[in-house]
């Protein structure tokens, strides 16, 4: 069914008021509706902007788009319009024309950090494979503001293959994250293909995929698309929930439908000033993510893209968020903090600090109350210095799974997962002669 709010968008949207709750459901007609202009928004939401802020808004989409889906459009307080997180994050700032002199357009040196046109190759390990740049709605914070909305950088198959190719070529990648964009925005087939490309790359351990759909377009998650993901795994979904007013029962069925189907399901959260920067809020929202199967990952520091600094807070204030986590909530849902370092550097947590101090036999730790404790450490410990002479070392390397099957004797007769039929004893005559 239809709430009010929805309703009222979705008549407002039709001249003929018979949109129904399929086609509102259907996400491909919430893309055919994205609302891409500032009159359209006033419009539907039955507000209205004073005629200066109107012509602002207007110029600041000529620089960065606007585009929100009727879906996320519905779940802003017309009463709060101002104030509410919603409104904040997916409409237009005039805020977003102050560039700072620290403002970067590529503040994680991305592009500095591609072998080729679609993957970042920033870790040792795992790199981004950029396979969209379509969105179904710009986030006002996004730090690839750069792109969004501009088709010069969608890749197409060739330059996808190019990405495949040489996460092929560099066996030390066991780990490849699907970007853009949002790869949910890619048809099934078209993503099924990518995934296929992957699964038969040895050295690909592990294959996550970032996406805002369960966010701002949950209708995206299908029985259609669960059931081609789940032939791809191991899969990790990764999705970016920023206030607890984003969950709603459409979102929270989306995210069932996936845990469900068995992926492991994460979050990254932006810290954005006027809409999560309080902890009360964003406890909430940690609890609203668990409840939901969602393990908060990443507390994101605003990056120092352009047009953000009004979104950016002191990173004091997301050492006091962590500080109202910590020992106060189930510490799965405590988030790491981060600040994606600007100039490429990655990320680097940014945590209070519990270590006070320490010496040769001891250390001093605090916790979240304030209590002040001592840690004894070994008086005998010898440690084993790597000379990388792997053969001749005192620790186990055995690194690969322990055996299940290593059954003996009659047990081995017994359990399922072995063959033998019968055990032959050594030297048995007949079975001799069989060999000769």
């Amino acid at each position: 069914m239809f709430n009010d709010q929805q309703q009222n968008i979705a008549q407002r949207m039709n001249t003929r008021n018979d949109v129904s709750i399929e086609e509102w459901k259907d996400w491909k007609w919430q893309i055919r509706h994205q609302i891409k202009d500032v009159e359209r928004v006033a419009q539907l939401l039955d507000i209205t902007f004073p005629p200066d802020m109107l012509s602002r808004l207007k110029e600041t989409t000529e620089k960065f788009p606007l585009s929100i889906t009727p879906y996320y459009l519905s779940l802003i307080d017309t009463d709060e319009w101002q104030n509410d997180p919603v409104f904040l994050q997916s409409v237009p700032s005039p805020s977003e024309l102050i560039i700072d002199k620290w403002d970067i357009e590529d503040p994680l040196d991305e592009d500095k950090d591609q072998p080729v046109s679609a993957v970042t190759h920033r870790y040792p390990d795992r790199v981004l494979l950029l396979v969209s740049n379509v969105c179904s709605m710009y986030c006002r914070h996004c730090t690839r503001k750069r792109k969004v909305g501009d088709h010069d950088y969608i890749p197409d198959r060739s330059t996808i293959e190019e990405g495949l190719d040489y996460i092929r070529k560099t066996p030390v990648v066991r780990d490849v994250l699907l970007s853009g964009g949002d790869p949910f925005m890619l048809p099934d087939d078209y993503l099924d293909w990518i995934l296929t490309e992957l699964d038969a790359i040895k050295h690909v351990e592990v294959v996550r995929i970032g996406t805002r759909t369960p966010v701002v377009l949950p209708y995206r998650i299908t029985s259609d698309l669960v059931a081609m993901l789940k032939k791809h795994q191991p899969l990790w979904i990764n999705t970016h929930f920023n206030h607890p007013r984003e969950f709603t029962e459409s979102s929270c069925e989306s995210l069932r439908m996936l845990a469900d189907a068995g992926f492991p399901l994460g979050n990254q959260t932006v810290l954005l000033a006027g809409v999560n920067d309080c902890p009360r809020i964003m406890r909430t929202l940690m609890h609203k993510l668990v409840m939901n199967r969602v393990r908060p990952y990443y507390l994101y520091q605003c990056d120092l893209s352009e047009g953000l600094s009004h979104f950016r807070t002191p990173v004091g204030k997301g050492i006091e968020i962590i500080e109202s986590l910590i020992g106060h909530t189930s510490g799965f849902c405590v988030p790491t903090y981060v600040i994606d370092a600007p100039g490429g550097g990655g990320k680097i947590p940014v945590m209070p600090q519990y270590l006070i101090s320490w010496s040769t036999n001891k250390v001093i730790l605090r916790n979240y109350e304030g209590l002040i404790t001592t840690y004894q450490e070994p008086d005998s410990y010898e440690a084993i210095v790597c000379d990388r002479k792997c053969g001749e070392c005192a620790l186990q390397l055995k690194l690969e799974g322990a055996r299940e099957d290593n059954a003996v004797g009659i047990h081995k007769l017994l359990v399922d997962f072995d063959e033998t039929i019968a055990l032959v004893p050594e030297n048995n005559e007949r079975h001799d002669r069989r060999n000769t």
